[in-house]
């Protein structure tokens, strides 16, 4: 039987604790046992992927702790359970289901009465059909020309997401020929946003996505409203270019305002949604969906690795109970996210959201308080630009930061330079490799200026190359991360009230139902 407890009921909890500041890494990663400390502390992930801890604080005493601590808090079992359908959003009362969007592991789920598996893969083949029938020029613009851009309008998890793995996955379609479509991306209710993006395509060949579950969302609802002036003014019908993703009890499923409309539903959340037609749709039309299909087929593979009872064969399973030892033992409150690809540009933020949207909790998954810190800040930037931005705090500021790098060994367009001895990929990878023995080891100096204490920990996840496999492991990794945290925790990772209140306040300020306060911060701002 499963078992929810907060973390400080857990008496492996307790044993862990006896083992703070345990590890000196300046120590461990020296000499001929720091290089076979770095070729041992390795775990293979999908698509070729695999995750380097040598530069954490831990040892076999401190992975002892963290497996015993995973065997209490039932984190496999936890995980069967929701694959099998049962409701783990507690606050919503919803089964959790992102994970079979990319593959069946756990026998069929049904919900509502329905094959949620066959629902999703019939989805999936209907958003294959249309991007299809719009490449191939059966679904053209008035004129009976090709669509060349599609747009997507959305916000939050309809944005975040599909931006970074269309954005992750540009460069590689381009050097593999099949970049079908421009996409581009509205998110902001500010009005710059909209007219900047539309001021930049030929609104004659795009198609806009409009992405809201509810089909109530204020801020996308109101730039669909944008472009469909947009598209007015320019002479056109917007039925004809605009498809909708929302559920199909929403206003917008059986709108005669869209050219089609492709369904999700409650038990995927919004951070969760980039493997279903929140993704699906605009990396079909962008990139094919036998690209899409690839993506879903590296997630589906990671996904089989986190089921894995030995966590030293489990890296999301690994690298959560590191996260956990990291923020309840050690006392660290922040983790930095540095992919030293400018593909994976905006995958930090994709992250922020993730992690900090679930487990950003104070209350147990029964609306207790607990009594103990649960997620981190997560912050970054892809390398080498954040070297020259933030990593001065990171080496010599008083807060110790994990660190969490990404790289890969080969460019995705494969074009290079050779300047003073080293290509350009070389000395990107050069600062990944010399970046992890710096910040784990330091150099000492009698100037305090120029003193480095190190012992500042980080992990790696390297690739051959970004991929659509290596994008969708990748991705999966940190959904399976934050999930096992989560349970650790014992908060409930797939709500989000914390994002309620302001958008219940901004109601008030716009019907000017204000007084106090908040009147005079509504003045201040001219509403």
């Amino acid at each position: 039987m499963i078992k929810w407890n907060n973390l400080d009921q857990l008496s492996s909890f307790e044993a862990l604790k006896a083992l703070k500041n345990h590890v000196c890494l300046k120590n461990a990663l020296s000499g001929e046992q720091g290089a076979e400390r770095a070729r041992a502390f390795t775990v293979p992930m999908a698509a070729g992927l695999s995750y380097n801890y040598a530069a954490k604080q831990v040892d076999n005493d401190v992975l002892d702790a963290l497996a015993a601590l995973a065997d209490e808090a039932q984190l496999t079992d936890k995980y069967e359970a929701l694959l099998s359908g049962e409701v783990i959003n507690t606050g919503e009362k919803r089964m959790v289901l992102h994970q079979l969007t990319r593959g069946q592991l756990a026998g069929n789920v049904i919900a509502d009465g329905v094959n949620k598996r066959e629902f999703y893969l019939n989805e999936q083949k209907k958003i294959a059909d249309f991007a299809d029938a719009v490449h191939n020029g059966k679904i053209t613009n008035e004129s009976g020309e090709k669509f060349t851009t599609v747009v997507q309008i959305g916000i939050g998890g309809s944005d975040l997401g599909p931006r970074a793995m269309y954005l992750a996955l540009e460069n590689w379609a381009d050097a593999n020929e099949c970049h079908f479509m421009n996409a581009k991306f509205i998110s902001n209710v500010d009005p710059d946003d909209a007219a900047a993006v539309l001021r930049s395509v030929d609104v004659a060949k795009t198609i806009f996505i409009l992405v809201s579950k509810s089909g109530t969302t204020l801020e996308t609802l109101t730039n669909e409203s944008f472009v469909k002036d947009a598209l007015k003014n320019a002479g056109l019908d917007a039925s004809r270019h605009m498809i909708a993703v929302t559920s199909e009890t929403s206003p917008l499923a059986k709108s005669s305002d869209y050219l089609a409309a492709f369904f999700m539903d409650d038990y995927i959340g919004g951070r969760y949604s980039s493997t279903s037609g929140v993704g699906g749709a605009v990396l079909s039309l962008a990139f094919g969906a036998d690209v899409f299909s690839r993506f879903l087929d590296g997630a589906a593979e990671e996904d089989k690795l986190a089921l894995e009872r030995d966590i030293r064969r489990n890296p999301a399973m690994l690298d959560a109970l590191i996260g956990i030892y990291e923020r309840n033992v050690q006392g660290y409150g922040a983790t930095a996210v540095l992919p030293y690809s400018q593909a994976l540009s905006r995958f930090p933020a994709h992250l922020q959201q993730l992690d900090m949207e679930s487990n950003g909790k104070s209350v147990n998954r029964f609306g207790e308080p607990v009594s103990y810190v649960t997620g981190p800040v997560i912050f970054g930037e892809p390398g080498t630009n954040g070297q020259h931005s933030f990593y001065q705090l990171l080496h010599q500021g008083t807060d110790i930061i994990p660190l969490q790098f990404v790289g890969f060994k080969a460019s995705q367009l494969g074009t290079d330079v050779n300047i003073q001895g080293s290509t350009s990929r070389q000395k990107l990878c050069a600062n990944v490799a010399a970046q992890i023995m710096a910040f784990a080891c330091g150099r000492k100096n009698d100037d305090l200026n120029k003193n480095f204490d190190g012992g500042r920990p980080s992990s790696i996840i390297i690739g051959e190359q970004l991929t659509p496999e290596a994008l969708g492991a990748l991705l999966a990794h940190f959904e399976n991360k934050v999930m096992f945290q989560g349970f650790v925790w014992n908060v409930n990772s797939f709500d989000q009230e914390g994002v309620q209140l302001g958008k219940i306040l901004a109601k008030q300020v716009l019907a000017h139902e204000t007084e106090g306060a908040l009147k005079v911060f509504s003045d201040l701002l001219d509403i």
